[in-house]
C-alpha cells in the first residue's frame, strides 16, 4: 500500500489530506457542540471567572468541565430540615433577598440541609408571604419550595450542595437509618433529587449523610454501622442516576479501626480513609466532608492542653487534610463556626487558627451558618436577620474571592495618584431626619473595614434612602446590606437592598464594606445622606 500512494500525484494527496481533515473538524465540531458543558457565572475561585459546570475532581482539586480548579466557599442556611421545612428567616426577609446578600458577601455556595420527613410533608411554614417575592412560596410543598430556593440561587450564580441532615424533623440520628426510616428510604429520596435536579446544573452534589457517629463505624465491613460502606451503596445509585453530581461523604465520630485520635467531633472523623477509602463507580466525583468546631460548642480535652492551640495543626492532619495534602481527594469542610472570633478566648483562638489552615492550604468550606437562631455557634447574621456580623464575616472574608461592585466598562481599580493627598477624616453630613455615622471597625496594613449606621431621628418613617460618599485611593472586595456602585473616578452611590428602604422612627441601618488600599489615602470623605 505504501509504494502505491507514494505514486499518486501529490496534489490529488493535498486534496485527500484536506477532504479528511475538513470531515474530522466537522465530527469535532458536533461532539463539542452537543456535549458542551453549561457555562455559569460565580465567583468559585480567587480568579473570580465563569465556571464550566458540572464539577469533578483530580487529586485534592475540585475541577469544572474544562479542567479549572473551583473553589466552593459558602454557608449553611438551614431550616428545611426542621418542623418548618423551609430555609430559616424567611418569616422576615424575602428569599431572593436573603441570596442576593449571600452572593454579595462572596460566598459562592449554599449547602442546604433537609429532612427526608420534610421532603414528603405537604406542608411548610414560618414563612411570612407578604414578604416581598416571599408569596411565590404559598401554596407550595417543602419539596417545591426547594426548587424556587434553588432556581433562584442558580439565577445569582450560587452554587447548591443538598445535604440529607435528619430522617425526621427533630434530632440527627447516629445512623443512615432509623427513627422511623430505612435505608431504601434514605436512598430512594436522595435518587429522588438526583433526578429531579439533573437539569439544574447549579445544584453541584449530594452531602449524603450529616455526622454519623455513636455507632457509625468506618473499615470494620459491620454491614449494620459501617458508614464506608454505605457511602458506597448510596452513592453509586445517586452516580447511576446522575453522573454529574458530587458525592461528598462526611467521617464518623469513633470506630475507626486503628485511630490515632482520642477525641472527634460528630462526622469529623476520616482517620479510615487511608486504610479504607470510598470505592465509588465514578471516582472522579468523591469530596471527603469533615465537621470542625471550637471549645463554644463542646470544651474538647485538647483545648485545654499546654501546647494549645499549636496541637490543632497536626489533630487537622491526622484527622483530615492529610486526604488532600497525600492527594488522595479533595476536602470540604462541610461546617465549621462559633459566636467567637477573638484572639483571647479558646472559641476564638481556635476559629482564627482554623481559618488561617483553610487558607494556607486551600480548602473548600460552607460555614455554619448563615442563620443567628443556630443556639451554639450564632451567625453571619445577627438576630434581626438583616445586620452582618462584622467581626466574623471580617474574619471569612480572607477567604472569599474579591466581589466586583464596579458598574459594567468601569476599570476593575481606580488609579491611585502618583502623590497621594493627606489623608481626610470623615465628616458626616445627614438631611434632618436621618443621622449617618461612621466607624472603622478594622485597619490593618493592606486593607479596613468600614459600617455606616444611618439613624431615623425623626416622628415618620422614611424610604427609599440613599447614601454617597468619595474614596479616592481604595477599592470594595465586599460589602453588605446595600448596593455600592461607583460613579466616575471616586464617587460612591449606596442603595439599600430592597428589605432595608424602609427607615422606622428611632430605626437605625447598618451597612458597611471591606476594601483593599491602595494609598494612604483610602477613607471615605464627603460622606451624606439623603431620602
Amino acid at each position: 500500500m505504501r509504494s502505491i500512494s507514494k505514486s499518486k500525484p501529490r496534489t490529488f494527496r493535498l486534496h485527500k489530506q484536506f477532504l479528511i481533515f475538513s470531515l474530522s473538524l466537522v465530527v469535532f465540531l458536533v461532539i463539542i457542540l452537543t456535549k458542551a458543558p453549561v457555562n455559569i457565572q460565580l465567583d468559585a475561585s480567587r480568579a473570580a471567572t465563569p465556571i464550566e459546570l458540572p464539577l469533578s475532581t483530580i487529586g485534592r482539586t475540585i475541577v469544572d468541565a474544562k479542567g479549572k480548579a473551583v473553589l466552593p466557599r459558602g454557608v449553611n442556611w438551614f431550616g428545611m430540615e426542621t418542623d418548618t421545612h423551609a430555609p430559616h428567616g424567611l418569616w422576615k426577609r424575602d428569599y431572593k433577598e436573603m441570596l442576593a446578600q449571600i452572593k454579595s458577601l462572596g460566598y459562592n455556595l449554599i449547602r442546604l440541609p433537609y429532612s427526608v420527613a420534610g421532603l414528603r410533608s405537604p406542608n411548610v411554614s414560618g414563612i411570612d408571604f407578604g414578604i416581598g417575592s416571599n408569596i411565590e412560596l404559598q401554596g407550595k410543598t417543602p419539596l417545591e419550595v426547594m426548587d424556587l430556593v434553588i432556581q433562584e440561587a442558580g439565577r445569582q450564580g450560587l452554587l447548591i450542595l443538598l445535604d440529607s441532615h435528619r430522617l425526621n424533623d427533630q434530632q440527627i440520628p447516629e445512623l443512615w437509618y432509623g427513627d422511623g426510616f430505612t435505608e431504601a428510604d434514605w436512598i430512594d429520596t436522595w435518587k429522588m433529587l438526583a433526578i429531579r435536579y439533573k437539569n439544574q446544573v447549579n445544584v453541584i452534589g449530594a452531602d449524603l449523610k450529616n455526622e454519623p457517629h455513636g455507632k457509625a463505624s468506618w473499615g470494620d465491613n459491620n454491614i449494620n454501622t459501617d458508614w464506608r460502606l454505605a457511602a458506597e451503596r448510596a452513592g453509586n445509585a445517586i452516580l447511576s442516576v446522575n453522573p454529574n453530581w458530587l458525592i461528598v461523604v462526611e467521617g464518623v465520630e469513633k470506630n475507626v479501626p486503628g485511630q490515632k485520635l482520642l477525641e472527634h467531633w460528630h462526622g469529623g472523623n476520616l482517620e479510615g480513609v487511608k486504610r479504607y477509602p470510598v470505592r465509588l463507580s465514578r471516582s472522579h466525583k468523591l469530596v471527603y466532608s469533615p465537621h470542625e468546631y471550637g471549645a463554644g460548642v463542646y470544651n474538647q480535652p485538647y483545648f485545654s492542653a499546654s501546647n494549645f492551640p499549636k496541637n490543632l495543626i497536626e489533630r487537622w492532619q491526622i484527622g483530615f487534610n492529610y486526604i488532600a495534602s497525600e492527594n488522595i481527594a479533595p476536602i470540604l469542610i462541610g461546617e465549621f463556626g462559633g459566636r467567637k472570633v477573638d484572639l483571647n478566648s479558646k472559641e476564638g483562638i481556635w476559629q482564627n487558627e482554623l481559618v488561617k489552615y483553610i487558607q494556607k492550604n486551600n480548602l473548600s468550606f460552607t460555614y455554619w451558618s448563615w442563620n443567628p437562631d443556630s443556639s451554639d455557634t450564632g451567625g453571619i447574621l445577627l438576630d434581626d436577620w438583616q445586620t452582618v456580623d462584622l467581626p466574623k464575616q471580617q474574619l471569612l472574608s480572607q477567604l472569599l474571592s474579591p466581589v466586583q461592585v464596579q458598574p459594567p466598562n468601569q476599570p476593575s481599580n481606580p488609579p491611585v495618584s502618583p502623590t497621594p493627598t493627606p489623608s481626610v477624616s470623615p465628616t458626616p453630613t445627614s438631611t434632618v431626619q436621618l443621622k449617618v455615622t461612621t466607624d472603622i471597625n478594622s485597619n490593618w496594613e493592606t486593607g479596613f473595614c468600614i459600617s455606616f449606621k444611618i439613624t431615623n431621628q425623626g416622628n415618620t418613617k422614611v424610604s427609599n434612602w440613599q447614601l454617597a460618599f468619595n474614596m479616592n485611593q481604595a477599592t470594595i472586595n465586599n460589602s453588605w446590606n446595600a448596593d455600592f456602585k461607583r460613579q466616575g473616578t471616586i464617587q460612591y452611590v449606596v442603595t439599600p437592598l430592597v428589605w432595608g428602604k424602609t427607615i422606622e422612627p428611632n430605626q437605625v441601618r447598618d451597612i458597611g464594606f471591606c476594601a483593599n488600599k491602595l494609598g494612604s489615602d483610602y477613607q471615605p470623605q464627603q460622606i451624606k445622606v439623603k431620602s
